[in-house]
């Protein structure tokens, strides 16, 4: 199934993307698409039959916009120096084991709403990454194959990153990562079920029209199901929690110099296959 959810800011309702491209209105079977709606196979599967039947009225998506596809989102673990062509690019050694860094859930904003440039910012930049949405409680993980049945689902996530911030004024990476609106998420909530073998998915990423990102999931260092496994045994991973696994090569700061980073004014556009395509204007802060 494709989940996701539509309205103004704070208002989105929920809805499905049935396989013929038609909007569905979910409001009159779940109150929201979070984790407790993702917890919940019974609920689940009452939308599963009532898309099957037909039962789903459609919705006018003229005009909608389209808001993140999980609520409520408790924590947002990300995974750094994922892909082994981007800690090429970067003169990076391959982590032995998988780098954690977090960003706020109030980062999280819409596929095709506005990011903003933050204010001093000389090397803003982009990483489109494949999210990852929890649907089980997950502790102590033994294997990858237990870390990938814990999986309800996968989006679309854009890791916007401030490289100044991050890198070069002290402390952790988390002052580059955490700018009000740098986490466009979705459009869709894709099932696990949909999506199939998730390292086995291209990526890609355009700015003002220029290709720059061209990735593939097979050269994750760490795949899904692992990092799924590893980060439980430091935390409690809890339905709608999220974790984004990395980007590929591509970003402005693997580039030569002139390095091109964002500026306001600028678009860019990314997409996962199969988990749809955003769309976002940069603005100053």
């Amino acid at each position: 199934m494709k989940l996701l959810r539509v309205g103004t800011a704070g208002r989105e309702r929920p809805a499905l993307l049935d396989d013929e491209g038609t909007l569905r209105d979910l409001s009159g079977l779940v109150a929201d698409i979070d984790g407790t709606l993702l917890a919940d196979e019974a609920a689940l599967g009452r939308i599963r039959a009532a898309a099957g039947a037909g039962e789903l009225p459609a919705l006018d998506g003229t005009g909608l916009r389209t808001g993140p596809p999980v609520a409520r989102i408790g924590k947002i673990v990300c995974i750094g120096l994922n892909y082994h062509d981007h800690a090429r690019e970067t003169g990076a050694e391959p982590p032995a084991e998988p780098v954690i860094f977090f960003k706020a859930a109030d980062t999280v904003v819409g596929p095709q709403d506005t990011v903003l440039v933050p204010r001093g910012s000389v090397k803003t930049d982009w990483e489109v990454e494949l999210a990852v949405v929890i649907g089980r409680t997950a502790r102590y993980l033994e294997s990858a194959e237990e870390g990938l049945a814990h999986v309800a689902g996968y989006a679309v996530a854009h890791d916007v990153s401030e490289r100044e911030f991050q890198i070069e004024r002290g402390g952790t990476w988390d002052k580059g990562k955490n700018c009000e609106t740098f986490n466009p998420l979705g459009p869709w909530l894709v099932t696990a079920d949909e999506v199939g073998d998730p390292q086995d998915l291209s990526l890609r990423l355009w700015v003002n029209g220029e290709l720059k990102q061209d990735g593939t999931t097979a050269e994750q260092i760490f795949p899904v199901g692992e990092v799924v496994r590893y980060v439980s045994q430091f935390m409690t991973l809890y339905p709608g929690d999220v974790i984004n696994t990395g980007t590929p090569a591509g970003v402005a700061m693997g580039r030569p110099e002139p390095k091109p980073y964002l500026r306001a004014g600028d678009v860019v556009e990314l997409e996962i296959a199969g988990l749809g395509r955003q769309r976002q204007e940069f603005k100053q802060a």
